[in-house]
């Protein structure tokens, strides 16, 4: 039986660097026809990505995905008559190919297609629908999967980009739920192994600017975030006060709470709702993000990412390890 790993099992070992100030690290990656200086995407979520959250994005140099648990006129109008670089979830079945021209229509030019289990006959279907309708003049994110073999399945069908990982989430339940996934760290390290030239998201347990730097060093083209980014005045949703302070609801699309709101119903249940503590802004959070990141590719001496790639070494580390990795002075 394979032994997988998550984040926590490894670290980057600290190597020689002439890396001499971490602003000459350059983040910079292609999806599609666009540049991105920083390889942080925005999960389109209900509670994280709207057209602010969007602009906060292209600010810092990523990219928002706007969700699509609306009608198709408010996602558009979320798109529309704007000068950013925006994306946008659609579905698999239903009403995803009037939403698609409608975004493409509203100058939308990268589509998330946007399901829990992308290894599957509609996301075939899917994808070459897009693709014939819109060819050349879109590039697709397909999405989610675990495996090598899945992965290869979706590039082949046409992905240009693939969210990779099953289960990981921080209000995700898919593994108790349904007893399937694998740590997004392994299957970020088994996807990489891929001969296809589509770019690796990784998406799903990601809580640190580490875990993005572990990320990108195993294979990873961008990361995508939802819980880090929630909370704030740039995600969807009003701020209320509770016992403790000032809260935002963060909940996960497939959670009963996200599907009644949806369309008023659920049928699966493989998410949760909660609440985060306000965090003000998301400029700050983004900027941090940025300096951590830069400082992880400044610790292997790789000014880039594809050098981060190929200089990066990981060891284990156990237990004990883990716990002396973390601050922990607040375990005595």
């Amino acid at each position: 039986m394979k032994k997988c790993l998550s984040f926590d099992d490894v670290l980057l070992v600290p190597q020689y660097s002439e890396v001499t100030s971490r602003s000459r690290v350059v983040l910079g990656n292609r999806l599609g026809n666009f540049i991105f200086r920083f390889p942080v995407i925005s999960s389109p979520m209900d509670t994280v990505t709207e057209s602010v959250m969007c602009h906060a994005m292209n600010e810092a140099g990523g990219l928002g995905i706007l969700h699509r648990y609306c009608s198709i006129e408010e996602q558009v109008e979320f798109a529309h008559g704007k000068s950013y670089v925006y994306a946008a979830a659609i579905g698999v079945t239903g009403d995803y190919l009037e939403r698609a021209q409608a975004l493409f229509d509203a100058g939308i030019r990268i589509f998330c297609l946007d399901v829990a289990h992308g290894d599957h006959v509609y996301m075939r279907q899917a994808i070459e629908k897009i693709k014939e309708n819109h060819g050349e003049y879109c590039s697709i994110m397909a999405g989610n999967v675990a495996t090598l073999d899945a992965f290869n399945r979706l590039a082949d069908w046409g992905a240009d980009a693939i969210r990779v990982g099953i289960g990981g989430g921080s209000i995700c339940s898919t593994r108790v739920q349904t007893g399937h996934g694998i740590p997004t760290f392994q299957s970020i390290l088994d996807c990489a192994q891929s001969d296809r030239d589509a770019k690796i998201i990784a998406d799903g347990g990601i809580r640190t600017s580490g875990d993005i730097v572990k990320a990108l060093a195993a294979g990873a083209d961008f990361v995508m975030l939802g819980s880090i980014l929630a909370g704030t005045d740039e995600s969807p949703g009003e701020i209320f006060e509770g016992q403790r302070g000032r809260y935002k609801i963060y909940r996960g699309m497939a959670s009963k709470e996200a599907q009644h709101a949806w369309r008023g119903k659920h049928s699966s249940n493989e998410g949760v709702s909660t609440t985060v503590p306000y965090k003000g802004s998301v400029v700050p959070i983004l900027r941090d993000l940025d300096n951590g990141i830069r400082s992880g590719l400044s610790y292997s001496g790789a000014h880039t990412l594809p050098l981060l790639r190929g200089k990066a070494k990981f060891i284990r580390q156990t237990p004990a390890g883990q716990i002396e990795s973390s601050t922990h002075i607040m375990r005595k």
